[in-house]
């Protein structure tokens, strides 16, 4: 609920996606489940930065209420990403689930211990990714109270 207009403001969720077909498919598993979400997509840990750090063309952008990250991105990948965001007390209390292909073991434990709130392997065909969206939404929006603007 938004405290100036009363109505329904839905949540600000960043996703870091390299991947073009995969930011298209959470887009559209969040249409498609008629979630109250405002998707922001970024391409890489650095982006990922610029947005919660709102410089350059960020400049205005939200504080994301929930983080899906992507581990194998160019540039800055999702492991230092999330380390840094996690250090510090500015942005350690937005919820970050990461989204990847991978299911090594090395890398769910590393993500935990960097602070993850949740990890997740993305399915290998279509409609079981846009499933997996959809339950991840559920969650997120439906069940668990997140706090807005928590700093």
């Amino acid at each position: 609920m938004d405290n100036q207009t009363g109505q329904l403001s839905g949540i600000d969720i960043l996703l870091l996606e390299d991947e073009p077909s995969d930011a298209y498919l959470v887009k559209m598993a969040l249409k498609e489940a008629k979630l109250l979400a405002h998707l922001h997509h970024v391409v890489d840990g650095r982006e990922g930065l610029d947005f919660l750090n709102r410089t350059e063309k960020y400049a205005d952008a939200p504080r994301p209420d929930l983080i899906f990250l992507d581990l194998n991105m160019p540039r800055m990948n999702g492991c230092e990403f999330l380390a840094i965001i996690k250090a510090g007390e500015r942005f350690k209390s937005i919820p970050t689930v990461v989204l990847t292909t991978s299911s090594v073991e090395s890398d769910i434990v590393h993500s935990y211990q960097l602070g993850a709130t949740g990890y997740i392997t993305k399915p290998g065909d279509m409609p079981q990714f846009v499933k997996a969206i959809q339950q991840i939404g559920e969650y997120w929006f439906s069940l668990v109270k997140l706090p807005k603007g928590f700093s």
